[in-house]
């Protein structure tokens, strides 16, 4: 997911900048952490949640590609991998920036030069910690639909420049903390084509809120708190309906589903959907469940900075989601991209958790 105020899930402006190299490196920090950061995002997808890269609202997902579609890593490197294809001209952009030693959920989008999303790849992908290392692969990619039901639609949605779909390999193992090599490699007739990741950095945020662990009782702005007049406290159009509750009132109460996102101040493909996503869930299977939508930046102002609630669970990209269990641990966090079957899914386990 992509630092707030950057497109996430797509390719960055100007010059690419070498962060699928595959030299480890140290993790980039500043402005070049913004620019390597460029993803969509999800929860990950165990045996007990369904529908993982599945469609949604009635559209047909491609097939799977399986791993016997793409070539063997036994014996092989990741530069042998790399080199022995085609370069690609297509990016193949990440849509997450955590990951831990385990089990992890890599989602990506794919993209043309021109920046256009390109919905019907058969994509996998390979990963090693080095040069020299055992190669984790092919990891074949599922397609996942970013609809919801037209009532759910945020304005805009769905207009140039918007996701509507993303890819997800579930599981990635990563065994050791620190910068790992990725490529991607992308059926083109009979054969393939090739292109670099960025370097995921596993272990890259300690800070963040565990799973397993309380949530920080943190304080969000209501409808009460401003009289009504929701465009203070959400940049979505028209506002979601998450505002009724504050965090702090409900943590430990009862089971919560803490969004953060901006819709409109990150510029991105994905934070608008994923709300728009979360009403319809909220709707579907909401019950019993206070949903919340938390803005990003201090009075809706990226020059103000980024509000102290993200600070508190240690984000440093949107969007995120936290589901919260009933004792007030979190269950299950979700990095940006997520579709209405896999939410809601998510929602249902929450809510017989607690």
């Amino acid at each position: 997911m992509a630092a707030p105020g950057d497109p996430p899930g797509r390719p960055p402006p100007g010059p690419r900048l070498d962060c699928g190299s595959l030299t480890p490196v140290k993790p980039p920090t500043g402005n070049l952490l913004r620019r390597c950061l460029l993803p969509l995002a999800v929860l990950a997808c165990g045996a007990t949640l369904a529908a993982c890269g599945g469609s949604s609202e009635g559209e047909t997902a491609p097939a799977t590609p399986s791993a016997s579609d793409f070539p063997s890593a036994e014996g092989k490197t990741i530069e042998q991998i790399l080199t022995a294809q085609s370069p690609s001209e297509l990016v193949v952009s990440p849509a997450a920036t955590v990951f831990e030693v385990g089990r992890n959920r890599y989602p990506f989008g794919v993209f043309d030069v021109s920046r256009a999303q390109i919905d019907d790849a058969q994509v996998a992908l390979y990963f090693a910690k080095s040069p020299t290392s055992p190669v984790e692969g092919p990891l074949p990619a599922d397609w996942v639909s970013l609809s919801t039901k037209p009532a759910y639609r945020s304005q805009g949605a769905g207009g140039e420049g918007e996701a509507n779909s993303f890819y997800v390999v579930d599981p990635v193992r990563f065994d050791r903390n620190g910068p790992w090599l990725g490529i991607a490699l992308i059926k083109d007739g009979e054969g393939f084509e090739a292109t670099r990741l960025p370097s995921p950095t596993v272990g890259s945020l300690p800070g963040l809120v565990k799973i397993g662990e309380k949530a920080p009782r943190i304080s969000t702005p209501t409808a009460a708190d401003v009289g009504g007049d929701l465009g203070k406290i959400d940049t979505r159009q028209p506002p979601s309906s998450m505002h009724d509750v504050d965090f702090k009132d409900v943590v430990g109460k009862k089971p919560v589903v803490l969004v953060f996102a901006t819709p409109a101040l990150c510029q991105s493909r994905v934070c608008g959907p994923v709300v728009d996503v979360a009403e319809q869930v909220k709707d579907e299977v909401g019950d019993g469940v206070a949903f919340i939508h938390m803005e990003v930046f201090n009075d809706n102002d990226m020059a103000k900075g980024m509000r102290p609630q993200l600070a508190a669970f240690g984000l440093q990209t949107e969007p995120w989601i936290f589901l919260i269990g009933k004792d007030g641990k979190v269950q299950q966090r979700i990095e940006g991209a997520i579709g209405v079957d896999e939410l809601r899914a998510a929602v249902e386990q929450l809510k017989q958790s607690s």
